[in-house]
């Protein structure tokens, strides 16, 4: 017996859990790479997309926008680039509950 990990057969089990929340994680990985998460501001004058790991990818100005001071230029940027962060996170964290939330690893007193 194994001190912190009870019988063998749970040493077991949770090594297959660890096992297929690596799994779960790498192609989580790969699906956040792939996403296109768009931040707007100025009822979408500026848009700012970024991936699932908050990668910036694009920025996209309506001509419209051009004919504003630079400083409002500035805010509405920023706005659309904290917009799409924040989304981007949001997706993150609730991928990583969805991932790991259902897993239990038998002594370790975690789920």
């Amino acid at each position: 017996m194994t001190r912190g990990f009870g019988p063998f057969g749970k040493i077991q089990e949770a090594l297959k859990k660890a096992q297929e929340v690596r799994d779960g994680a790498q192609r989580l990985q790969k699906e956040l790479e792939e996403m296109e998460i768009v931040g707007e501001a100025g009822n979408g004058l500026v848009k700012v997309t970024v991936n699932g790991n908050q990668e910036p990818l694009k920025v996209s100005l309506d001509p419209q926008v051009l004919q504003e001071s630079v400083d409002v230029v500035e805010d509405l940027l920023l706005t659309a680039m904290v917009n799409a962060y924040t989304q981007s996170a949001e997706t993150m964290r609730k991928r990583m509950e969805e991932l790991t939330g259902n897993i239990s690893l038998p002594g370790l007193g975690l789920g």
